[in-house]
């Protein structure tokens, strides 16, 4: 397994053997790439490469622009995603495709929670990523939904995963309630566009099933 570093970014490399395999690439809060990879193997996923990236500044590179904390004693949100965004796709990505037997046939971006609302910001910006996997995503940051709903992605995705649980907007926090009902309306927008998309209701909160529901989106996305 290949692992490099770049701007104090870590990024582990799974590659599958067979040419041409698609690639995902997964942003992660706390280096789960190898839990993700080895139960997607397990869950009979077909052959891809899957790039994580982890030691992140979660609240910094994930989020598309600043935003006051989202609960009591958080932190705020330093939106600085686009700089983030051009590291993956200028250096990150070449790198790690230069360990692989040959182009990937299409790439995909994912990730959990704030990672998905990057992975969905992620294709209004570049055009290199053509599936999207949102799950549990924090569709719920002020201004998200308003953005998708009112700018055209780059390149319209072949494929959009998007899950939730179905406790996460059972919440007296004003802002965090929104999520359900914002991932509906972002799915439903997509939907209208003739986007291959679905929207998977899991049971349980959001702290629940991280590599489970991560997998399954991966898995929804190979299936396509």
């Amino acid at each position: 397994m290949p692992t490099f570093r770049i701007d104090g970014k870590d990024i582990s490399v799974f590659p599958r053997d067979k040419a041409g395999s698609p690639a995902i690439y997964l942003n992660t809060v706390s280096d789960e790439g190898r839990q993700v990879y080895e139960a997607a193997h397990a869950a009979g996923c077909p052959p891809f490469t899957l790039v994580a990236i982890s030691n992140l500044d979660w609240n910094h590179d994930m989020a598309p622009w600043d935003s006051p904390a989202a609960f009591k004693g958080g932190e705020a949100f330093t939106g600085e995603a686009d700089d983030y965004l051009r590291l993956l796709v200028e250096e990150i990505i070449p790198k790690a495709e230069k360990e692989l037997a040959g182009p990937p046939a299409w790439r995909g971006i994912a990730g959990y929670s704030l990672a998905g609302l990057f992975a969905l910001y992620a294709i209004y910006q570049t055009d290199v990523f053509s599936r999207v996997g949102c799950m549990s995503g924090s569709l719920w940051f002020p201004g998200f939904k308003e953005y998708i709903c009112s700018h055209e992605p780059k390149r319209w995705p072949d494929s959009i995963y998007f899950s939730l649980g179905d406790r996460e907007a059972k919440t007296r926090n004003p802002v965090l309630k929104t999520v359900q009902e914002n991932t509906e309306a972002i799915h439903a927008h997509f939907l209208a566009q003739g986007v291959d998309t679905v929207f998977q209701l899991n049971p349980g909160n959001h702290f629940v099933q991280g590599i489970e529901r991560t997998v399954a989106g991966i898995r929804w996305l190979l299936s396509r």
